[in-house]
Formats: C-alpha cells, sequence, structure tokens
C-alpha cells in the first residue's frame, strides 16, 4: 500500500491497465482450453469407399465399397466341401514387375471375392468315373499308355484332356475352372511369394518337375502353397476359364482380374504381331486365335517355369501329355450350393 502511495496517478492507471490486460488474456486461454469438440461429420460427408493401397508403387488401387448402413457384416464361409480348401477373399498382388515374360507385367493390386479351390490336380480315377457316368469324354488314351503306361495310374493326374473336357467335368460335380487371378491368388496368398510353398527354389520334395513323368497327386507336402493345396507348382499345367490375354494387366478390369473380350484379345495380338513383338506372349508364337490359358508348370519343365506369375497359352482345343486341370467353387454365405461329388 505505501508503494501505491508513493506512485503517481498517471504510473496507478497504467499499472491498473496492465492487470486488467492481464486478466482479459487468461481468461480467453482459459476459454480456449474449454471450447467444445468439433461437431461429428454428417453421414453424407463420410467417404462412401477406401482405397486398398498398394504397396509396389506400379500396382493399380483397387477400391473395396463401403458396407451399407444397415447391413450386417457377413458370417463366416462354411465348411469347405471335400478336398477343396478355401482361398478367402481379399487383395493379393498379382504378376511382376520385372523377370519372366512382358505378359506378366506390371505387378498390380487385384481384389477378388472367397472361392474353394480343389486340393489337388483330378485324378484319373476321378475323371474317369465321370467318363462311366456319360457326363466326361474319355481322355486321350494314347498319353496314358506312353512311356510303357508310365503315366497311368489311379492317383495320377488326368491328362489328354481340352479345356472343354474340364469344365465339363467340373460342371458334373457343381463347379467350375477357376480363373487365372485364383489361380495365382492360391499359389501366393497376401504376399508377393514366386513360388507356392515361398521363395525358396523348387526341389525333389517341393515339387514334379524337371523329368519324364507326372507323379501321383498330393505326394509332395512340402510344396504346398499358403492355404493347404497342392502341386500349384509342377507336375501338371492346369487350364484356366479365361481367355489368354497378353494385355489383360493393363485393361481397365485388371483390378478385378478380368481378362479381354477375344475380339479384343485378337485385336492386340495382331498388333504384337505387326510390331514384331513375339516376345511379349512367352515363349509360344503370338497366337492367331482366342487360346486358353493354363498355369502351373509340368513334370517336364525347369524350374523357372513354376514361377508364380508365368503365364502359358495353347489352343483351348488341344489335348495335351502335360495338361490337366483341378476346379474351382463359388463360396456362398448360406451354405455351399451344387454336389462337391467325388473326390479330384
Amino acid at each position: 500500500m505505501l508503494l501505491f502511495r508513493a506512485l503517481p496517478t498517471t504510473s496507478c492507471v497504467a499499472l491498473l491497465g496492465c492487470l486488467v490486460s492481464l486478466l482479459a488474456c487468461e481468461s480467453q486461454r482459459s476459454a480456449d482450453r474449454t471450447q467444445p469438440n468439433a461437431p461429428a461429420r454428417s453421414a453424407d460427408d463420410v467417404p462412401q469407399s477406401l482405397p486398398v493401397i498398394a504397396r509396389p508403387a506400379s500396382s493399380a488401387v483397387a477400391e473395396r465399397p463401403a458396407a451399407d448402413a444397415g447391413a450386417t457384416e457377413p458370417g463366416p464361409a462354411p465348411e469347405a466341401p471335400a478336398n477343396m480348401a478355401l482361398v478367402p477373399a481379399g487383395p493379393f498382388t498379382m504378376g511382376a514387375d520385372s523377370g519372366g515374360e512382358q505378359d506378366e507385367h506390371p505387378a498390380h493390386v487385384v481384389t477378388l471375392d472367397a472361392f474353394y479351390l480343389d486340393l489337388t490336380e483330378v485324378t484319373q480315377e476321378a475323371y474317369l468315373a465321370c467318363v462311366d457316368a456319360k457326363a466326361c469324354e474319355p481322355p486321350k488314351l494314347a498319353y496314358l499308355e506312353s512311356f510303357g503306361g508310365a503315366f497311368r495310374g489311379p492317383k495320377r493326374p488326368v491328362v489328354g484332356v481340352n479345356q472343354a473336357n474340364g469344365a465339363a467335368f467340373c460342371a458334373h460335380l457343381g463347379k467350375r475352372l477357376p480363373r487365372e487371378a485364383e489361380f495365382e491368388k492360391a499359389v501366393r496368398g497376401d504376399t508377393r511369394r514366386r513360388y507356392p510353398w515361398g521363395d525358396q527354389p523348387p526341389t525333389a520334395e517341393r515339387a514334379v518337375f524337371g523329368g519324364d513323368v507326372t507323379a501321383d497327386v498330393g505326394t509332395h507336402p512340402e510344396g504346398r502353397g499358403p492355404y493347404g493345396h497342392h502341386d500349384l507348382a509342377g507336375n501338371v499345367w492346369e487350364w484356366m476359364s479365361d481367355a489368354y490375354d497378353p494385355y489383360a494387366y493393363r485393361r481397365a478390369g485388371a483390378a478385378r482380374g478380368e481378362v479381354g473380350t477375344c475380339e479384343q484379345v485378337v485385336e492386340f495380338q495382331n498388333e504384337l504381331r505387326r510390331t514384331g513383338q513375339r516376345g511379349y506372349t512367352g515363349t509360344n508364337p503370338i497366337p492367331t486365335t482366342c487360346e486358353a490359358a493354363i498355369r502351373g508348370g509340368a513334370y517336364n519343365m525347369g524350374a523357372e517355369a513354376l514361377r508364380a506369375s508365368n503365364r502359358v497359352h495353347h489352343p483351348g482345343n488341344f489335348r495335351l501329355q502335360m495338361t490337366g486341370f483341378r476346379c474351382a467353387k463359388d463360396v456362398t454365405r448360406s451354405g455351399v450350393t451344387g454336389n462337391s461329388g467325388a473326390p479330384p
């Protein structure tokens, strides 16, 4: 109090003004700390889809649609049919950015629905049962009898069948041939592995390759894929349901694993032929028609042919000694439709 008496009147007024300013600042800081949170965004402000980010720089971005507001999450997939295994829904990286052939480029993200896939290639025993039921055409028996009958055996993969033969067998059991994207998803899972078992090179314990004859299916368990499938690399090439499209990975439907129409495919192949780009379609000549895709490598191929991204093609009506198939089946949440049938 003595201090205030000693100060001039003008000094007191200034001091009081400072005190008032300090109190006002403190009041504002307190108000800043107690402001309510910003109001939540309305439903109209929420994005309707969430991007699935592709790690590889060259990969496409797949979008996953948002669930409807009133929808409930689907329950777990029903138990897989006999001798099949589930390949779950979701994205994976298909193709490669380097190595292999140009039809394997670029690496890109593909998002698929869940599906079932036969654990093994279809056996001669199962296929001949379909023949006996008058639902399938006989295979080319000369191939089974070659090398002194070395290819014949109830558990050996059926060979000498064309794409339509494979499709008919699968349809008889309420199934279908797999698509290229589905086959590669079964090989790779959600990683970019080079072979079904990982990145380690093929060995005689993991795959049937580099030899003269097939082996009984499922006899190389060290080579199983991420979901438990056998012989996805080696033993026999496998027919796909897709037409072979060398430009598939650059088309608008690539993120869904879709290929072009036969008209689009032939048009692109004609352009490759005109410009002399034979290597674009692998080691086989550029097709002049719409051919069928085959996958997986075979008993008579080298290790490099067993890579996950390898794409090969032949006319769908060819019956080859090194080509068989396995079946796929759609997943339905209410149960499995159709008859799972006999073991493959």
